[in-house]
């Protein structure tokens, strides 16, 4: 499949709209993750308590700095294991608004090993990074799979089939998985490895 044209998608989570988008994981519902009024409108597209903290994507790793604070451990984590299918939690800065988390101090980021996704977040700033389904429903690995509650709210983004392997969620300051996913083998193993710099 060809890449799709990101205009419209673009311009839609400039406006602080919805956005369905592809990810190596998942298809994902995206929204300005800066904009609270826009991150409010994923909690209620997707039915979402709004006391379970959502994460962000960004193009790369770099930009975390721009938002997170991180130890070497995390940052040498980040380096290794991103661009992928992984969530890494890390001490928030102000920029990160406090419904986007919940009101807790550490993020979710993602860095999409997909060109879609990052495209999107290079285009437009880090965009919100959590599955497009109604919460407590199957994730969508196609858009068909998509509740049309979400896709009736949203812009389309249509990348084909995505692998459908959720991310795996990582506290590297702690030194353990949260949620397993993809990769979590290798997580394990690479903590275990590298557990010098704990704070």
């Amino acid at each position: 499949m060809s890449d799709p044209d990101l205009t419209d998608a673009v311009a839609a989570l400039r406006r602080g709209d919805l956005v369905v988008y592809p990810t190596e994981t998942v298809y994902g519902l995206g929204a300005d993750a800066l904009d609270s009024e826009a991150i409010e409108r994923v909690f209620e597209a997707k039915g979402r308590p709004f006391e379970k903290p959502l994460s962000m994507a960004l193009p790369e790793v770099a930009a975390a700095a721009d938002y997170t604070r991180m130890t070497d451990r995390e940052r040498r984590f980040c380096e290794r294991f991103l661009p992928g299918p992984v969530t890494v939690l890390l001490d928030r800065t102000d920029r990160v608004p406090d419904g986007l988390v919940a009101g807790r101090e550490r993020v979710g980021i993602r860095v999409p090993d997909h060109d879609i996704a990052r495209s999107l977040a290079r285009r437009t700033g880090p965009i919100t990074a959590t599955s497009a389904n109604r919460s407590g429903e199957a994730s969508a690995r196609h858009v068909a799979e998509v509740d049309p509650e979400i896709r009736d709210r949203a812009t389309v983004v249509d990348g084909g089939e995505t692998p459908g392997t959720e991310s795996t969620v990582v506290d590297v300051s702690a030194g353990r998985i949260v949620r397993r996913g993809a990769l979590a083998g290798g997580i394990e193993a690479w903590l275990a490895a590298d557990s010098d710099g704990r704070s």
